[in-house]
């Protein structure tokens, strides 16, 4: 079987002189491709890097996460638009923007929630001039997201470890949008029951490293893509199908959303 990780983020500082080593051992446990979001500027560079260093395994995605909107440096915004529009037609190692969206948790005050929106609505004008697909946080605020999403003429939409509403997962199906769950399926209920929801053409598995997990058979490891196998166990279990077919799919879902040409066999 092989696996793919769509939503990491290898550029962040935890994983610095390591993701050699990641990478190894990603592949010794059949990962064939990871996609390596950025959060600001600085990761935004990096990852594409590490599109550029590890080619036909680590693409990238480009983007300001919610939860740097407010120290951003105040040319950064134009700068990562700028990135985007670099690397916006190197579909062999950039394959979409993100980690970019919304998340009250990190926007306490006005001016805070309205930079936030700012933000994300130039994250989306530069999704829809570069033709990427977008990867979406969404927090606490996917009915927002939502219901703005149609303003843009997007190629993609991935929500990125989504966990509520299920109400909303009806609809994000009907639009052809994509649903990306990690570790959390192998522990959670409420993850559980979104997988068990989203039809299996519109997932894909990602560990959303470095984010760390807390409970077996996670507990104390450094999040990195060779989780995936268990991500795919739990999803087959969940929806009655075997490992293999669950893994070959979620390889067509990655293949079709980033629109990265097929992916290599041997790992």
């Amino acid at each position: 079987m092989r696996f793919v990780d769509a939503h990491i983020h290898l550029s962040d500082p935890a994983y610095s002189g390591k993701v050699d080593q990641i990478i190894k051992e990603a592949k010794r446990a059949n990962v064939v491709a990871v996609v390596s979001n950025g959060m600001n500027l600085e990761t935004s560079a990096l990852s594409a890097r590490l599109g550029q260093e590890y080619p036909n395994f680590v693409f990238a995605a480009l983007g300001i996460h919610p939860w740097n909107v407010s120290t951003m440096a105040p040319d950064e915004l134009n700068r990562t638009i700028n990135l985007i529009s670099k690397y916006g037609a190197d579909r062999e190692s950039v394959v979409a923007v993100g980690e970019v969206g919304l998340d009250p948790q990190y926007a306490k005050r006005k001016e805070n929630k309205e930079l936030q929106l700012k933000v994300f609505h130039e994250m989306r004008s530069a999704t829809e001039k570069s033709s990427l697909p977008i990867i979406v946080h969404s927090r606490w605020s996917a009915q927002k997201i939502m219901a703005i999403l149609p303003s843009y003429h997007l190629r993609g939409v991935l929500f990125h470890w989504f966990s509520s509403p299920v109400e909303l997962l009806p609809v994000t199906v009907e639009r052809g949008y994509y649903i990306s769950e990690g570790p959390p399926t192998v522990f959670s209920s409420r993850i559980q029951d979104v997988v068990k929801r989203v039809p299996l053409t519109n997932l894909l598995t990602e560990t959303d490293g470095p984010v760390q997990y807390y409970a077996h058979p996670f507990k104390d490891k450094l999040t990195t893509p060779s989780f995936i196998p268990q991500v795919i166990k739990a999803v087959a279990e969940i929806k009655g199908m075997k490992e293999e077919e669950v893994a070959n799919q979620t390889i067509k879902n990655f293949v079709n959303f980033f629109g990265t040409a097929e992916l290599n066999p041997k790992v």
